[in-house]
């Protein structure tokens, strides 16, 4: 039989690391205005899962908000990957390194993994756009991680 005590806490850091992961991929929408507008990044990732995976309803958004529709389905990533960041245990999430080394796993899991299985042509991007996506994926890690109220439950 499970401690609801522990079982309490667990929820709690779910959540909050949810919130957490909204609020880091939020973070990422900004810091990815600026990349794409130095363009240091053609496309954002978001944008080419829409485009791969639903291109009928991507294309029935109207022009106008399909940013909009771009960065929902951003946040709702980034929210459940803070899911997944309070299901780790305690001892990890309360870890300086650990926000970091976070971000650095989501990037590498789209860019191994999702990616390739989706067939987004990642090779088409230089050095510049994937260090820049590298970057605001570090900042995904660091946000999750940086408040002291994910790791207290």
């Amino acid at each position: 039989m499970t401690d609801p005590g522990r079982r309490h806490g667990v929820a709690s850091a779910v959540v909050r690391g949810g919130a957490r992961g909204g609020v880091a991929a939020m973070a990422m929408s900004g810091f990815r205005q600026v990349t794409t507008a130095l363009e240091l990044v053609q496309r954002t990732p978001p944008e080419s899962v829409l485009l791969q995976t639903a291109p009928n309803l991507f294309r029935r958004v109207p022009v106008g908000r399909r940013q909009a529709l771009v960065e929902l389905v951003h946040w709702t990533y980034g929210a459940a990957g803070g899911v997944l960041f309070g299901l780790l245990p305690r001892r990890i999430r309360r870890q300086s390194w650990i926000g970091p080394v976070y971000g650095f796993a989501f990037w590498a899991v789209f860019e191994a993994g999702v990616s390739p299985v989706l067939g987004i042509d990642q090779r088409r991007h230089g050095v510049r756009e994937q260090l820049a996506l590298l970057a605001d994926h570090l900042l995904y890690g660091t946000v999750v991680a940086a408040a002291p109220w994910p790791h207290a439950d």
